[in-house]
């Protein structure tokens, strides 16, 4: 059973930081590519960044490129998002994804897994 699990949301004011966490378990396969998604009140759930599991080759949206950094750390299985210089329009649900296999063009596509989303809060 897959499970991912996100962590580190949490309040903070505008120009601030916060790491988010994602660990995920039931993942046997060597190459699965991870990445997070967004979700403001109102709004469809976007694309964030997502990164492969071989070569750490990461993408990311245009809209955080200078500002989030996303990484992992294979042998802990888990997935990080370094989110600095945050702004009111970064406030959403920030949700992690995983697929089986594939890079992290293909996650921006499709999503086999999903976490349950932790909560980001920027204040002006």
């Amino acid at each position: 059973q897959v499970q991912l699990v996100e962590s580190g949301g949490g309040l903070v004011q505008a120009g601030g930081s916060l790491r988010l966490s994602c660990a995920a378990s039931g993942l046997t396969n060597s190459n699965y590519p991870m990445g997070w998604f967004r979700q403001a009140p109102g709004k469809e759930r976007q694309f964030v960044a997502a990164i492969s599991r071989i070569g750490g080759i990461a993408i990311s949206a245009d809209s955080v490129k200078a500002r989030f950094t996303i990484s992992r750390d294979n042998a802990k299985n888990t997935m990080y998002l370094q989110m600095n210089s945050l702004k009111p329009e970064d406030t959403a649900v920030y949700y992690c994804a995983a697929n089986r296999y594939g890079d992290a063009s293909d996650l921006q596509r499709k999503q086999d897994f999903w976490g349950q989303g932790t909560q980001v809060t920027v204040s002006s």
